[in-house]
């Protein structure tokens, strides 16, 4: 192999999280494949896992538009081309289709009439009980704790059907410490809020992931309204918010990349307003390990 790094398995997990999940990944290149190499990586993962007590391990995984049979979501929202060789590999290996994600982009930029618009409209229905804020960067110091319960509602609230994703827990010093990192990093944060004038607390986010490179696609981080705050258009009024500031202060970039869960109709049917179009799926699957 002449040096060359030609496969490579990853192993997450979130230690301070409860529960017993970790996150996986095989990667073989093309030309590599149908060696072994990726059955013996992950056989790796699995031992990692064991020995690490893990015993729910859940896969990420690309699936190229097919034609032939289908392998449904459980969630009834979705499928994969079931002869695809990462779907045959997944099922021989004893895991399950939980959830289809769709992958959506937004050709930028978006006409100014167009964003204008939709943030009027959306504010018209969101009552004078919800105020946008915004800003690039670090979180303002009156925000962090309510951030970080956002952040935190990001790990429950989100369609997870039966991945076992544990709560993950955000507290304002995970926050700064995650933001000092963050400021030495090749990306900049765009984010919008909406503040609850009448509770004086945050009620929804969402976040760009913006690369120096200006000729790069644009990452759609979280996005979330709270239960208790939704069906007021915030939603809308935060997508369409921070893409007109994202392109008043990072102007140039292509597009805007963004996933979500099929089932998630609400958000697709926003993005889909806005302009996003699908462009590809990956299905989430879930493998129960025998406890170590």
């Amino acid at each position: 192999m002449n040096g060359r790094i030609v496969a490579r398995a990853i192993f997450e997990t979130r230690p301070a999280a409860e529960g017993n999940t970790a996150w996986v990944d095989v990667q073989v290149h093309p030309q590599f494949r149908r060696r072994g190499l990726g059955t013996a990586l992950a056989d790796q993962l699995e031992t990692l896992a064991t020995e690490d007590h893990r015993t729910s391990l859940v896969v990420y995984a690309v699936s190229k538009a097919a034609a032939g049979e289908r392998l449904r979501s459980p969630t009834g929202f979705g499928s994969v081309p079931a002869g695809n060789a990462e779907v045959r590999f997944l099922l021989d290996r004893g895991f399950r289709l939980e959830q289809v994600n769709r992958a959506s982009r937004l050709a930028l930029p978006l006409a100014a009439d167009i964003v204008d618009g939709l943030v009027e409209q959306s504010q018209q229905r969101a009552s004078p009980d919800y105020r946008l804020h915004q800003w690039s960067g670090r979180t303002p110091d009156r925000w962090l704790d309510d951030m970080a319960l956002l952040f935190t509602r990001m790990s429950t609230d989100a369609p997870k059907a039966d991945l076992d994703v544990p709560e993950d827990v955000w507290t304002r010093q995970r926050l700064i410490e995650y933001e000092d990192r963050a400021e030495t990093g090749p990306k900049t944060s765009v984010i919008s809020v909406v503040e609850h004038r009448p509770t004086a607390r945050l009620a929804g986010i969402t976040e760009l992931g913006v690369s120096a490179e200006p000729d790069r696609p644009v990452s759609q981080n979280d996005t979330i309204v709270l239960k208790e705050h939704r069906g007021h258009r915030l939603g809308m009024l935060l997508k369409a918010a921070n893409i007109r500031s994202l392109q008043s202060t990072a102007p140039g970039h292509p597009s805007i990349i963004t996933f979500n869960a099929e089932e998630n109709q609400h958000m697709l049917e926003v993005n889909e307003a806005v302009g996003f179009s699908a462009i590809g799926y990956e299905g989430a699957w879930k493998k129960v390990l025998a406890p170590s």
